[in-house]
């Protein structure tokens, strides 16, 4: 329970199903007295007694666990580790990877709990098999599938969303209301619950040390200095501090991160366009297809919020580096804007989740000759 309108929804109407259900709060902060700003932050000291409020008026046990120690380990500093070698990761992601259905189910389950339910918008769905499936929510605006992609069979076989079938969030808030729970006008959380001030540029120049560096066009050229590579990121324009337009006069965009040689290329907008991206850190979302090795249609999303696109996938075996290995490579209908290594793409096939991969490797369709 987080403390928010879904969580609290989420759990009186597992009640209602006939389950027992405990109340949990998670307490990730390692700052006990932060206090919750406006929709910034989550898992503060206020929502914390917003969860046992609502814990109290359906009736059920309330408890906080700590995971603050693992919270760090798993996301803060692997969101910082991240960012050190260039790459855009999603914390959200990766806290529902390592703490909400790892850490917490584990904890669950070792306790006598069959199940880890949650406020999240989506579905799990059994097949004719007796397996499990993640697919979509009812209402596609709050559809929070993209971040449970990495969910593995074993974890939604432990999963439950009871928010799924939902037309619409206004409907949980009027059943939140109904039910007399203070948060049913709480605002929705976003951002990096654990950046409240929303400037993660500043938070990371606290965490990484910044070195002056090169800034490249695509032929290796110097165009200038930047103060520190991590500070940038795919697609971004502003703030280069090159001082001369382009040849063509086009604005320049940052088109990679080289956390190595600390440098960043930049380059014009149509370089951002993406023709093909991979990853060898995938899963999938339920038991893998028996087709994966073949090409196959699908629709892949890059974003929490961004819209799904037509594309190809296929597990393919490479070797590059002196490195060999399995990655799954997404090749989009079209060209893709703004893809950064780091971020994750969750594969639909239809409503369902059929897995994930965080992107190693992008190809631009536009050569560096051009």
């Amino acid at each position: 329970m987080s403390g928010g309108v879904d969580s609290a929804v989420a759990a009186a109407r597992a009640v209602d199903a006939g389950h027992e259900v405990v109340g949990v709060h998670l307490a990730l902060s390692r700052m006990p007295g932060t206090l919750r700003t406006g929709s910034r932050g989550c898992c503060t000291i206020e929502d914390s007694m917003d969860a046992q409020r609502a814990a109290n008026l359906i009736g059920i046990p309330y408890y906080v666990w700590d995971f603050s120690e693992r919270f760090k380990l798993d996301v803060v500093d692997d969101f910082v580790a991240e960012y050190a070698a260039g790459r855009t990761p999603n914390p959200c992601l990766r806290c529902n990877e390592k703490i909400k259905f790892a850490a917490l189910l584990e904890k669950a389950l070792d306790l006598g709990f069959d199940a880890v339910v949650t406020g999240h918008y989506a579905n799990v769905v059994t097949d004719e098999n007796g397996d499990r499936e993640l697919h979509r929510a009812a209402d596609w605006a709050k559809d929070q599938s993209y971040v449970l992609g990495v969910l593995t069979a074993e974890q939604l076989a432990h999963s439950m969303f009871p928010l799924g079938t939902t037309p619409s969030k206004a409907e949980v808030r009027a059943e939140a209301a109904a039910r007399g729970f203070s948060v049913a006008t709480k605002p929705d959380s976003h951002d990096i619950c654990f950046i409240p001030d929303g400037d993660t540029r500043g938070w990371l120049a606290d965490r990484l040390r910044a070195e002056r560096g090169d800034i490249l066009d695509r032929s290796g050229a110097v165009l200038g200095q930047h103060e520190g590579a991590h500070a940038f990121t795919i697609g971004q324009r502003k703030g280069l501090n090159i001082g001369y337009p382009a040849d063509d006069g086009k604005p320049r965009f940052v088109l990679e991160v080289r956390p190595k040689t600390n440098e960043v290329v930049v380059g014009p907008r149509e370089a951002l366009d993406i023709a093909e991206f991979a990853g060898s850190r995938y899963s999938w979302a339920g038991l893998e297809p028996d087709y994966a090795r073949e090409p196959f249609a699908c629709e892949v999303q890059i974003r929490a919020h961004a819209d799904p696109v037509p594309a190809t996938a296929q597990l393919v075996d490479f070797e590059r580096d002196g490195e060999h290995g399995t990655e799954l490579l997404l090749t989009p209908d079209a060209p893709l804007g703004s893809v950064s290594p780091g971020q994750s793409a969750v594969v639909y096939v239809g409503t369902r989740v059929l897995g994930q991969c965080t992107i190693d490797r992008t190809v631009s369709a536009v050569p560096a000759t051009a």
